[in-house]
Formats: C-alpha cells, sequence, structure tokens
C-alpha cells in the first residue's frame, strides 16, 4: 500500500479503556497531547473525551473511556463504556481496537477487567503502565509468556515518563491489521448454554441479534441497566425468563452473581500461573512509609487540613488579584471601545452586553486554573486518593464519598470550579448530589452583600459583623445536609457502594502533565460553559437597557465625554493627590474635634498613630501635623473644585436618569409586578429589581441599587453614599425599607438563592442535561425565598 493509500484511509477509532489510577488519562495525554476534544455523552453525565494524532501517516481517533473496575453496568452512565465497545454509540461509531491499560504492580485484579474486555472478540493490546513501581516491589512479569496465554500484544510502559509511548502506538495499528481476538470462555459450559438459549428466544421476540456480551450481562447483572433496557423496550417476560435462567445455573453449580467473579478471578490466576514472581515477603515501600503518616486518624487529617486551607487561599485569595487584572482590563477595553463609539444602544449592547459578558466568562478562569493546578498535583502525585479515604467516614453521614469534600470546600471560593471538581468522583449518585448541593456553599461573591447589609447595622470593628458572616457562611453547610439527604432518599436512590478504593504508589508530579490538566479544564470551561455565561450576561443587558427611552442620558452620556475629554486626566490626578490627603486630615479631625468625648479624641490619636500620621500623638505635634495638611490640601482643592463643581452635576443627572430609565426597563416593571410576592420579606420592588439582576451574578445587586438610587454603577459595598442612601429609604407611610430583619431576610436570600447563571450553566455542562440546572435553580430559590420570610417575620416579631 502507498503512503499517499494509507493517508487516504479513514481514522481508525481505538478505546482506551482501564481501572482507576492506573494511568490510563496519562497515556491519553502523552499519546494525544493538547489535540483533544472535551463533550459528554448524548443524554448521560459521562464525560466523552476523544485524542486525534496521527501515526505513520494513519490518522487515529482515541476514545478515552471513564476509569471502571469492570463492565457490568448498573446505570446508563456506566452502560456508555459497554456501548461504546459494541458499536452502539452513534457519536463514536464502533472501535476498531481497544487498548486496556493495567497497573503492572497489580496485575491479578487488573485482569478482571480484561477478562471482560477480551469477551467482546475487538482486537487488543494489553499495557502493563507503572512499569517502575512493579520494579521497585521486587515483581518479575514475564511478558512474552504472558503474551502466549492471552494471543494479544502487550506493551511496558512508564506513561508520566512517556516511556513505551512509540510502542502502544504502532501496537494500535498492528492489532487492527490482526484482526479480532479468540474470546476466553471464562465460565462452566452450562453458563454458555444458558446464553445461547437467551440469545434464540431473545432473537425470535425482537427479530435481531442480540450480541454475546449482552446475553451474558442479562444473566449475570440482576436488575442491571441491560435488563431495565430491554424491559423497557417491550419485553415484559423477560425478568421471569432470567429468573428461571439463574436457577437452573444454580442447580448447576453457578450461582449468579458471584459466579463471575469466582470465575474471571480464576482465569485471572491462571494467566499468571509461571507469569508473575512476587517476592516472598513484601517490601515495605516509600509509599507504605509515608501512609504510616498520612493517613493516619489525627496526623494524617492535620495534613490533609493545612493542604486543603492552601488550596483554598489560593481560589480564595491568590486568585484575587489575577481576576482584578483581568476586571482592570475589561474596563480598559470598555473604555477604549467606548470612546470610539457615539453613545447609544450598539455602544451599550458593545460595552455592558459583549465586553461584559466576556469579562464576565474570563473572570473565573484564575479560580479554575488555581483548583485544578491543585487537583492535578493531588491526582498525580497519589495524594488525591489518601484524602478521600481520610474524608469517607465524615462525608458518608450525609450520603456523600469522601470524594465530595475537595469539590465541596472549593465551592467556598467560587462554586463552579467545585461543581468542575466533581469529575473526580466516579460514582454517578454520589457527583449529582454533591453537584446540586455545591452552589449552597457560601461563595465570596456573596460577601459583598454580606458586608453592605451588615455595615448598616453592625459598627466598624465590633466583633458581631464576624458572628454575621460566621452565621451566613455555615447556613449553606447546615442547609446542605439535610438538602443532600432528601437527593439520596429520592431522586438518587440505591444502596450505598461499600468504599473502594485503591491507594496508588507515590511519585513526583509530572510538570507536563499537570500543564495538560489545567489547560484541558481551563478550556473545556471558556469553550462550552463560556458561550452559555456569555448569552446570560448578554440577555440580562437587554432585559436591563429596554425599553425605556434613553434619549436625554445619550446626550448627557456625549457632554460628559466630552467634558472628560478636556479636563478628566487633569481632575483624576487632583483626585488622587487629594484622597490621601483627606483621608489622614479626616483622622486628625477626629482626634481634634471639641465636641467629641476624651474617649473619642485619644481613640482618633491611636489611630493617627497607628497609620503612621503622627508619631507620638502629642497636642502640639496633632495640630502642628493638621496644619501642614491644610496647607498641602488647599491649592489642590482650589483647583479640583472648580472642575467638580463642572462635571458633578451633570454626573448626577446622568444618574437620575439612568435610575429613571431602570425602573422602565424590563427589569424594572417585573420589580412592580414582583413587589406583592417579595413584600412579605420586608422588600420593596427596588431590592425586588436588585435581586432580580443579581441572577447572572451575585455581586450585581450593589451595583443595580446604585443606578436605581441615583448614585451610579460604580458603587461598591463601602460606599457610604450608597449606605446613608439605603437608611433614608422609606415606605409611603414613613417607616424605614432597611431594618435590621430587612437586612437579615435579604442575606438569607443570597445565601441559599442560585444568583448565579455562570454557575447554572457549568451545571448543564457537566450533567448534560438543562433539568438539573432548572432544578437547581428552583429548589434553591424556593428554599432562599422561604428561609427569607422566616428571617423577616421571626426577626420583625422579636425586633418590632
Amino acid at each position: 500500500m502507498t503512503v499517499a493509500a494509507v493517508a487516504e484511509a479513514p481514522p481508525l477509532t481505538i478505546a482506551l479503556i482501564g481501572n482507576p489510577n492506573t494511568g490510563k488519562s496519562t497515556l491519553f495525554s502523552a499519546l494525544s497531547g493538547i489535540h483533544s476534544h472535551v463533550g459528554n455523552y448524548p443524554g448521560v453525565t459521562v464525560e466523552k473525551k476523544i485524542g486525534r494524532f496521527k501515526h505513520g501517516g494513519r490518522a487515529i481517533r482515541l476514545v478515552d473511556l471513564p476509569g471502571t473496575y469492570s463492565l457490568s453496568p448498573r446505570t446508563l452512565d456506566e452502560m456508555v463504556s459497554v456501548d461504546v465497545l459494541l458499536g452502539r454509540q452513534d457519536d463514536v461509531g464502533r472501535p476498531d481496537a481497544v487498548v486496556c491499560i493495567l497497573d503492572a504492580s497489580n496485575l491479578e485484579r487488573n485482569l478482571y477487567l480484561v477478562s471482560q474486555v477480551l469477551d467482546l472478540g475487538l482486537p487488543t493490546v494489553l499495557v502493563l503502565n507503572m512499569w517502575d513501581v512493579a520494579l521497585d516491589r521486587g515483581l518479575t512479569i514475564d511478558v512474552e509468556a504472558l503474551e502466549r496465554k492471552l494471543g494479544i500484544p502487550i506493551i511496558r510502559t512508564e506513561a508520566h515518563r512517556r516511556t513505551g509511548t512509540d510502542a502502544v502506538r504502532e501496537a494500535m495499528v498492528a492489532a487492527v491489521t490482526r484482526g479480532p481476538v479468540a474470546t476466553p470462555r471464562v465460565f462452566p459450559p452450562q453458563f454458555y448454554e444458558e446464553a445461547e438459549k437467551l440469545g434464540a428466544a431473545l432473537r425470535e421476540s425482537t427479530g435481531r441479534e442480540v450480541p454475546p456480551y449482552l446475553l451474558e450481562r442479562l444473566l449475570l447483572d440482576v436488575g442491571g441497566y441491560v435488563e431495565l433496557e430491554f424491559v423497557a423496550h417491550g419485553l415484559a417476560d423477560l425478568p421471569q425468563r432470567l429468573t428461571d435462567a439463574r436457577e437452573r445455573l444454580k442447580a448447576a453449580g453457578c450461582r449468579v452473581p458471584a459466579i463471575e467473579a469466582k470465575a474471571r478471578y480464576a482465569w485471572a490466576k491462571q494467566s499468571l500461573a509461571g507469569v508473575l514472581t512476587q517476592p516472598a515477603e513484601r517490601a515495605v515501600t516509600r509509599s507504605d512509609r509515608l501512609d504510616r503518616w498520612l493517613t493516619h486518624g489525627v496526623f494524617g487529617l492535620l495534613v490533609f487540613a493545612a493542604l486543603m486551607l492552601l488550596v483554598f487561599m489560593s481560589i480564595f485569595r491568590w486568585a484575587e488579584p489575577v481576576m482584578g487584572l483581568i476586571e482592570a482590563g475589561q474596563g480598559w477595553v470598555a473604555e477604549q471601545i467606548g470612546g470610539l463609539m457615539s453613545p447609544g444602544a450598539l455602544r451599550s449592547l458593545i460595552v455592558d452586553g459583549v465586553i461584559a459578558g466576556v469579562g464576565g466568562v474570563l473572570v473565573f478562569l484564575p479560580q479554575i486554573v488555581f483548583l485544578f493546578f491543585f487537583i492535578a498535583l493531588l491526582e498525580d502525585c497519589g495524594y488525591m486518593a489518601r484524602a478521600a479515604f481520610l474524608m469517607d467516614r465524615l462525608m458518608t453521614r450525609i450520603g456523600l464519598s469522601g470524594k465530595s469534600f475537595v469539590p465541596l470546600m472549593s465551592s467556598f471560593a467560587c462554586a463552579i470550579p467545585g461543581v468542575m471538581a466533581t469529575r473526580v468522583i466516579e460514582n454517578r449518585r454520589d457527583r449529582m448530589v454533591t453537584i446540586l448541593v455545591a452552589p449552597l456553599m457560601s461563595c465570596s461573591a456573596r460577601l459583598p452583600v454580606y458586608v453592605l447589609l451588615t455595615s448598616l447595622f453592625v459598627p466598624e470593628g465590633d466583633y458581631r459583623r464576624g458572628l454575621v458572616l460566621f452565621g451566613m457562611y455555615s447556613l449553606g453547610v447546615v442547609i446542605a445536609i439535610p438538602v443532600a439527604w432528601i437527593l439520596k432518599k429520592t431522586f438518587f436512590k440505591g444502596e450505598t457502594p461499600p468504599f473502594v478504593m485503591e491507594l496508588p504508589s507515590y511519585k513526583w508530579p509530572s510538570p507536563r502533565i499537570v500543564a495538560y490538566r489545567v489547560y484541558d479544564r481551563a478550556k473545556s470551561f471558556v469553550v462550552r460553559a463560556g458561550t452559555l455565561i456569555f448569552a446570560t450576561s448578554v440577555i440580562v443587558w437587554a432585559a436591563g437597557y429596554f425599553p425605556a427611552g434613553r434619549t436625554e442620558n445619550h446626550k448627557l452620556e456625549q457632554q460628559i465625554g466630552e467634558w472628560n475629554a478636556k479636563h478628566g486626566e487633569e481632575l483624576k490626578m487632583l483626585d488622587d493627590q487629594l484622597k490621601p490627603l483627606q483621608e489622614e486630615r479626616a483622622v486628625l479631625t477626629a482626634a481634634l474635634d471639641p465636641e467629641a468625648s476624651q474617649a473619642d479624641r485619644a481613640a482618633g490619636v491611636k489611630q493617627a498613630i497607628a497609620k503612621g500620621i503622627v508619631e507620638r500623638g502629642s497636642a502640639d505635634e496633632v495640630n502642628k501635623k493638621a496644619a501642614e495638611l491644610d496647607e498641602q490640601i488647599a491649592p489642590l482643592a482650589a483647583k479640583a473644585d472648580p472642575l467638580h463643581a463642572e462635571i458633578d452635576p451633570l454626573t448626577d443627572q446622568l444618574n437620575h436618569l439612568n435610575g429613571e430609565a431602570m425602573e422602565r426597563s424590563i427589569l424594572g416593571r417585573i420589580g412592580h409586578v414582583i413587589e406583592p410576592v417579595v413584600k412579605p420579606l420586608g422588600w420593596d420592588w427596588k431590592i425586588g429589581v436588585g435581586a432580580i439582576a443579581s441572577f447572572p451574578a451575585r455581586e450585581v445587586i450593589i451595583a443595580t441599587l446604585g443606578t436605581i438610587y441615583s448614585l451610579g454603577s460604580d458603587v461598591d459595598e463601602n460606599n457610604e453614599g450608597l449606605r446613608s442612601t439605603m437608611l433614608a429609604e422609606r415606605w409611603p407611610d414613613g417607616s424605614p425599607v432597611y431594618t435590621l430583619p430587612v437586612a437579615i431576610s435579604i442575606m438569607v436570600f443570597f445565601a441559599l438563592c442560585a444568583q448565579c447563571a455562570a454557575t447554572l450553566m457549568v451545571i448543564r455542562r457537566e450533567t448534560n442535561s438543562w433539568a438539573w440546572p432548572a432544578f437547581t435553580f428552583a429548589y434553591m430559590t424556593g428554599l432562599a425565598y422561604l428561609g427569607a420570610l422566616i428571617a423577616y417575620q421571626v426577626g420583625r416579631a422579636l425586633l418590632g
């Protein structure tokens, strides 16, 4: 065959399968590099990962199947691997060959899956990965003898070092050329006789041939997914037929389902006879010595807590500077593009819709990168399995597994990387419940709301502020426990599987593998979830912009833009010089206030010393420093004040018009419509608009309230003008809108509500269904409303 003919041949489809912790994903990335596509199989939560590369001029599609200990499907998600291998998954097609990855240091257990793969009859390549670990443990494996026994090619690899990957590529192509392999007959003859009888009966009932492997699964998996699938297609008599067949097998000494484990492990043991030689006494390895400490009931938990603190700080604190740079970059781009366009709907769409939407996607990237960097490190070095082991006892009490802890903890910083981190959970029920309760953890976006509302009623420095914040962060955890329990008893019923986890050997993580996994997750978020987040941002912009007429607003924006072009830089420079001077002078004013008590003046002096404004705090020193500051402030203020006198009235007028426009917009009208619904929570329509506008992102409520109260959208939670305006708000009867029960009601609502479109879009991407984000939104909004109602009504009854 010529090179041109080979190049024109259709790509080979190769399936990659193996137990968890065998280095399968590492080998996948080593073979395909960054040329991979990540998605979901239709109708299930299972991730579909397909890599592409060429070898010898032949294109190869490498399908990375989920890690599994067996091909015995109990759910639709677990059925995906079987369907792919049988060629029943239309979006993948029938594989030309299958590569089965084994941990070379645990051959007997790994051969259980190999026996099932060989039952399919596909051309098969066996890869003995982690060969270095097997050698370190003193194992001797006669690879050539094992090849003769199994009748398939066997390759030795160390995937984390990329050793043996070229041989794997060669073996893939060669296996396709060789064709199907002989299937081992691991069960007694009576079992195959029953399978043939069942096949004949189904052929007569359905008019089609059922693959032999599915016939075996029908007999072996009592109440399994394959049986349920056939019954759903009209074979109502199948359960009784299977029961009768299993009774006959039991009478013949082939008790189902125990026969499968017995027969397959017997086959594995026979296959390794004369092949595997182990040392008389198992050597104590480095991993064993480390595990004495890292899985210890006390010391291990302390190490785990320290590592989780490091991960949490990276997401919560270290990512903030990078996120700030992204936000600053977004502001700069918006300013540059906005300056090139005339005020109007198009500029608002580009600046407030498109650029803000892109920024709303990219701003989450630092947290996602930091989280998956640490997850990749912990997985690749072997510690993640130990973390799950340590936390399993605690998490099983609420119906979850130890692997749920890291995603839930990560959600305190941001639910988006937390939801994405659930991919480490193999059990579908545990993964789904973790996804659905993760948004209840109070993320960093809720903090501005807590700070603003707490500051209205609790003085700065008061210890009660800390108690309020602790209460709000604890509320989500307390509610998540019964929610997880209810979900496990309703939507995700089933026996809790025994916690079985292999503890892989420790090793130094590969920088290449860690970098690839971080890149892969970041790309997946931007490409898939990012498009949905962007679309949501544009829709919410439109709801806040239309249909209010904004002609006067645009004229003022044009006028302000022209003024800023002439004087903006000058005023900014003056304000930047004035601000620190005025802040220092304000501290000294408190220290010199003749109407203040002696204690308050002393506190002012103490603050001035702490901030380095004065050294000793004597009356003469304070007065002298105040005079110096006045001399510095006066000439600057003389220049800045006339400029402020020109621009501030225009800005105030624009803010007032924008507030009126917000009230006339779709969002504003919805706010008026829902006022009767939110009034039992103590809210007026303005708070209702803020809550609705914040569904794309919780922190948006601050800017929305700033717009509604004619203060501008650039206010933050520390803005004194926003605080004073909120406290001055009144109902028609003159009573204040913002009271302590109202503040608590709003905080409880934000603590429990699913006000984050980005999180909902990621749930859609991870579950491959719109039903689950809709369910999350519905149950969390219901919980939030009920919680806010109770908080307000009880608070009003107690506080009056």
